[in-house]
């Protein structure tokens, strides 16, 4: 016999379709402005950002589609846009060639710098700004308890192969 459902209470109903309103507006508003400004998508942005701040700005395929949260097909679609407009290459890794690394170029670094100052101000108009600093410190433990639940492994067979 089946259970009956768990159907969300009206404040959860408020809060879901709040935090859902959330989802789907603050992505694309992220990414409006860094087109406008920056001449990028958002996930391009949080591939050219993740590589700025690894050591020699250099991280495996596989590794960075998981910081940028994406799929390795989807990395390689975006790392080969980069590679034409020549902020970013990929190389074999030495140190295994099963895998490809990804390294960002001078003039990748160039671009972050450029674009960060815009989009950290974005960031903060949209999510800090409205908030107070303990609302601040409640929004980073719900994420992180949120991730726990929805990703509770950092490593996905999807992501295993590199491209």
């Amino acid at each position: 016999m089946e259970s009956e459902p768990r159907w969300l209470g009206a404040d959860e109903q408020e809060t879901w379709m709040a935090l859902a309103g959330v989802l789907m507006r603050l992505p694309g508003a992220l990414d409006a402005q860094l087109q406008r400004d920056a001449g990028v998508t958002h996930f391009e942005y949080l591939v050219l950002s993740g590589l700025s701040m690894q050591p020699e700005r250099t991280m495996r395929m596989s590794e960075l589609a998981v910081v940028a949260e994406g799929s390795l097909p989807r990395l390689s679609q975006v790392v080969s846009r980069l590679e034409k407009r020549g902020w970013v290459r990929r190389t074999p890794d030495p140190a295994d060639g099963r895998y490809t690394l990804a390294i960002l170029t001078d003039e990748g670094w160039d671009k972050v710098v450029a674009t960060a100052p815009g989009h950290v101000e974005a960031v903060r108009q949209f999510v800090f700004d409205p908030l107070t600093k303990a609302q601040q410190r409640q929004l980073g433990e719900i994420g992180r308890r949120i991730m726990r639940v929805v990703a509770p492994s950092e490593s996905c067979p999807s992501r295993k192969a590199d491209s």
